[in-house]
């Protein structure tokens, strides 16, 4: 938002999240416990963001100044309950890539990763058969390794090989972050990546002869998401460090925010269920925990969306790139005519909020003037309400 600050003389604040960062409560001991993590949750945030912007306020002399937030992804999600639950201290909200829907069945429970295989199949047919075979190869390299001498080539890069868990989760993570980050200029959000990655990975996996393993060329492919900068010479599937600072989501899904999610036939990822109960064993081992499985919906709603929020919520964006898996839990119409989605067909995670960059494409470019008009709107609204008032 570094962009659209100066059009509007703002002061831009970014507010980091307790238990992210070094906003820990409890210094080193904050992630100690259930006793201490027990204080991260959304509504503990959104009270951290109220006290925080109303001291500003009051400390900048700035009383009668609007406030407006700005969120993506879980950010985003946040910034619309913002919203929703303080009107009173931000006059409106624009949350990017928020999956508001995500929760209980209001979404289809496979859509993440279907939507995720559709990325791939768009950008090829081939390159999407290619993925969804190799699971079976993966399996059968740990049964029998001895007989799979061009697959065991593929993993003289890697160290740790143990389990099939380790290697597969390294390629899961791989295909689903790209397909989120697939970007039209180069970034480095979650890694280093060029233009387009999920059409540059399918290029790669086009490329092999139609005799080498699928196996081999999804590694390949792989290796651009975890090496496009060509700075690794080997990769270390297992042990690796929380690169995107996720421990503190880890505990908050397992306590709050309980996305179910499954995989389909149709999916290039092999089919899974979900089981609330396997679910919430896995969290009472993990954290000694019990996951409240309605607890969001009950919070901030999601049902009826529409409905809802058209009889008494305003001045909400829900901006969004279909081409992001998490596009498919958010909101898609305009609600009311303060309530608008604003879709793009070829965007990705929030792509909105990325710095401005002369190869912006013009789909990207009008986003953006999209968001600032209707901002102006709500702000010179704002404005002429005081003077009446």
């Amino acid at each position: 938002m570094l962009h659209i600050a100066p059009k509007f003389q703002a002061l831009l604040v970014f507010i980091e999240h307790r238990f992210y960062g070094e906003s820990m409560p409890f210094g080193n001991d904050s992630y100690k416990s259930a006793e201490t993590l027990g204080y991260l949750n959304s509504q503990q945030a959104l009270a951290d963001f109220a006290v925080l912007i109303r001291s500003l306020k009051q400390n900048l002399s700035s009383e009668a100044s609007p406030v407006v937030l700005f969120g993506g992804s879980y950010g985003g999600m946040l910034a619309a309950w913002f919203r929703l639950k303080y009107p009173h201290i931000a006059i409106g909200a624009l949350a990017s890539s928020a999956p508001i829907l995500q929760f209980d069945d209001i979404t289809p429970w496979s859509s993440f990763y279907d939507a995720v295989s559709q990325d791939y199949k768009d950008a090829s047919l081939n390159c999407y058969e290619v993925i969804k075979g190799s699971w079976a190869e993966l399996d059968a390299f740990f049964i029998h390794k001895e007989g799979l001498a061009e697959i065991s080539r593929t993993f003289r890069t890697f160290k740790n090989v143990r389990s099939i868990y380790s290697a597969r989760n390294w390629l899961w993570t791989a295909f689903v972050y790209t397909a989120m980050v697939n970007y039209p200029t180069q970034a480095n959000f979650m890694m280093p990546l060029p233009a387009y990655p999920v059409q540059e990975m399918c290029k790669i996996i086009d490329g092999f002869s139609p005799t080498a393993t699928k196996l081999s060329r999804v590694f390949a492919a792989a290796s651009l998401y975890y090496n496009y900068s060509q700075t690794e010479k080997c990769f270390n599937l297992e042990g690796e460090a929380d690169a995107h600072g996720l421990h503190g989501w880890d505990w908050q899904a397992c306590t709050e925010m309980v996305m179910p999610m499954t995989c389909s036939e149709e999916s290039m990822f092999p089919p899974s269920s979900f089981s609330y109960k396997e679910f919430a064993e896995n969290c009472m081992e993990k954290y000694k925990v019990k996951p409240r499985q309605h607890w969001i919906t009950t919070e901030f709603g999601g049902r009826r969306i529409d409905q809802v929020l058209k009889s008494f919520a305003s001045n909400i964006i829900f901006s969004n790139g279909l081409q992001d898996p998490w596009s498919r839990g958010s909101v898609l119409k305009n609600i009311s005519a303060n309530i608008v989605a604003l879709v793009t067909e070829k965007g990705a995670h929030h792509v909105d909020f990325r710095s401005a960059t002369k190869e912006d494409p013009e789909w990207l470019i009008m986003q953006r003037r999209q968001e600032v008009e209707v901002i102006q709107k709500w702000i010179s609204e704002y404005y002429v309400d005081i003077k009446q008032g």
